[in-house]
């Protein structure tokens, strides 16, 4: 680092020991935690408000002096997801909700070229923060990995299909913080050429949309997707699920007509139309729910538009698409057990069978799902079937496919089963993904000691890949299919998602 970046980086122009850095917008004023400092919510983009809250999102304007970057900015979420997620992620209220957060051990070194990790969170596509303190890159950072979290549109907002407005408006923001990674990452000490995109569920999914977009290849090298599902809609499914939502609020779909409605009634609207019931509704079968989030997904996600995601996702993949760039993959053994838990006592006494039939599936496919999870009861076969048909068959479809191409591909399993929650649930390896065991709520989904040998051994593998864009295993390839089961003790097995192919194949 030259005398005067170490100037500009160590001291503000007011004296302060704060770091500060110049961006292509202007200058941020960062804060210092130890060896690495943290740019909290700086705007990639101009607030998606008022004429362009339906719009694709737009660079931010350039300021005048340093903006403040100790603090993280507004959030797309207004209301966290009331289900299974048991990650902290604050909602911030504010307008200027698409925003940047940037940890470095190098702020302001342009020599410096590290490798660049760019995370997007989960949630469902409905909800979800980039504030969590999960989230936090201060061990990637000590690795000598930049960090960077990245917020979006959400629901509606940001899938939806409106008559006279762009799709895919999300996916343009992950496309517009990525550019924005690309101009100004080396200014805090990261490699523009060395990005890998990462993300959790709904983020995992982004990944894979990333992925299999053609216009999003040139802005990332690799990439990571834990519990990821395969999740696109049809044009199709877009529209009517948009005129569907437009016929509830009483409005055109249009953008004048949608623009009438405000956040909290768009949000009562999205979640009405949402794939899960609540266990506790007096109508409906929240079997059936579960069984519709299972084969069918989320009505709001990527749509395969012809132009950023001109084909469904696993056909591009199959097709070879995006082949020459390394992907690390994996999900959790009991991703949505708990999601389904709390459907214990209306399945009590219920046939596996039974619950399975009324989630969707054919007599002679409940029968044979069933059948290869004998000895258990209705709700952990129900909830084991979401999991595999939504998380873990897709892994290994995609993983089959990336063999098929000769993709440099790795697949794991997260297996170290949770004290507090009697498995491997969904959430769970994202702790041991950031080396952050001694965060905020970790305890109540990973119990009160967990290990950090395995999250030294989970990190350290997501270290190597972003570096070299290998983990330190052998390429899945077929047939033995060889995965990483992460446990206490990790080892290779072969053949590591067999048993979730029990999927019937029209479910998967």
């Amino acid at each position: 680092m030259t005398d005067q970046l170490m100037h500009s980086a160590r001291r503000g122009a007011d004296g302060s020991d704060r770091p500060v850095v110049q961006t292509l917008a202007g200058a941020v004023r960062g804060v210092w935690r130890g060896a690495s400092a943290a740019f909290l919510g700086i705007p990639f983009a101009k607030p998606p408000v008022g004429e362009l809250r339906f719009a694709a999102p737009v660079p931010r304007d350039a300021w005048d002096g340093i903006r403040d970057a100790s603090q993280y900015g507004a959030t797309p979420q207004r209301k966290a997801l009331q289900e299974v997620t048991l990650i902290p992620e604050p909602s911030i209220p504010g307008d200027s909700t698409l925003n940047v957060n940037v940890f470095t051990p190098a702020p302001g070194d342009t020599e410096a070229a590290l490798p660049v990790l760019v995370y997007i969170h989960g949630g469902g596509f409905v909800a979800g923060s980039p504030a969590s303190p999960w989230y936090d890159g201060a061990a990637f950072n000590r690795d000598g990995v930049v960090t960077v979290s990245v917020s979006y549109r959400l629901g509606f907002e940001g899938f939806g299909w409106i008559e006279d407005a762009p799709l895919n408006r999300a996916m343009l923001d992950w496309m517009l913080a990525l550019e924005w990674v690309r101009d100004n990452i080396r200014s805090f000490g990261g490699d523009p050429s060395s990005v890998t995109i990462a993300g959790q569920s709904a983020g995992g999914a982004s990944v894979f949309a990333l992925l299999a977009s053609p216009k999003a290849a040139h802005l990332f090298r690799s990439a990571i997707s834990l519990s990821g599902p395969v999740a696109d809609s049809s044009l199709e499914a877009a529209k009517a699920n948009g005129r569907r939502l437009a016929e509830a609020a009483g409005v055109e779909p249009t953008v004048a007509g949608f623009s009438s409605l405000d956040e909290i009634r768009m949000l009562q609207l999205q979640n009405a139309l949402g794939p899960v019931a609540d266990p506790g509704e007096a109508s409906g079968d929240p079997l059936a729910s579960f069984g519709r989030l299972a084969t069918q997904g989320m009505p709001w996600c990527p749509v395969i538009d012809g132009d950023l995601l001109p084909t469904p996702v696993a056909e591009a993949i199959a097709s070879g698409w995006a082949a020459g760039k390394p992907l690390l993959l994996g999900t959790t053994d009991q991703e949505f057990n708990m999601g389904v838990a709390p459907l214990g006592e209306l399945l009590a006494g219920v046939e596996p069978r039974e619950a399975l039939q009324r989630a969707g599936l054919s007599g002679d496919e409940a029968d044979a799902y069933a059948s290869a999870h004998p000895d258990e009861p209705a709700v952990a076969v129900l909830g084991q079937f979401v999991t595999d048909a939504l998380f873990r068959a897709p892994t290994r479809r995609v993983g089959d496919a990336r063999a098929t191409v000769d993709a440099p591909t790795w697949l794991f399993r997260f297996s170290w089963p949770s004290p507090t929650m009697g498995g491997a649930v969904h959430c769970l390896d994202v702790p041991f993904f950031f080396d952050c065991l001694g965060a905020e709520r970790v305890g109540v989904i990973a119990g009160p000691t967990p290990p950090q040998a395995l999250a030294d051994e989970v990190h350290a593998a997501a270290v190597t890949f972003i570096r070299t864009g290998d983990p330190g295993w052998a390429e899945y390839r077929l047939p033995e299919r060889a995965v990483m089961r992460y446990d206490e003790p990790s080892r290779i097995v072969p053949d590591g998602f067999g048993d979730a192919m029990a999927v019937p194949d029209s479910k998967r």
